[in-house]
């Protein structure tokens, strides 16, 4: 399925700078030491906005849950339709959870608890890469 492009800003760029790497990085404060995702200016624990640094994390995880995608308003997805939305929870810190595409599970088929593994696949048109999830055994 052909990926959408991100546009990092100043807050987000290590994180998708990370990715071309083949790495997932999660931004951390050190302040209070809460892992937060996505990335944001200021922590949203403690309010710190000056004290961040990033984490490597393993990209293994669990289905968390999931929702069909039948109709959607993104061209580039259009023609993919239905394709699944899954909500990724991190192993390494299960309060993190990400959204994402799970390809190879057909439509409404979403094994809500399996093992993950991440994957960095390329976005249409660019060389930048996008975490991408896949169920593992």
């Amino acid at each position: 399925m052909p990926k959408q492009s991100p546009v990092p800003d100043e807050v987000t760029k290590p994180f998708w700078d990370a990715c071309n790497e083949g790495k997932l990085i999660m931004q951390t404060c050190k302040a209070c030491d809460r892992m937060q995702f996505p990335p944001e200016a200021t922590c949203v624990q403690c309010g710190s906005g000056d004290n961040f640094e990033w984490r490597e994390v393993n990209g293994r995880g669990k289905v968390h849950g999931f929702c069909t995608m039948y109709d959607s308003r993104i061209k580039l997805l259009q023609e993919n339709q239905p394709f699944n939305i899954v909500v990724i929870e991190l192993d390494d810190n299960p309060e993190i959870k990400m959204l994402s595409h799970l390809p190879g599970s057909a439509p409404e088929e979403v094994p809500v608890g399996a093992s993950v593994q991440l994957e960095f696949e390329a976005t249409a048109g660019t060389d930048q890469k996008v975490p991408e999830w896949r169920v593992v055994s």
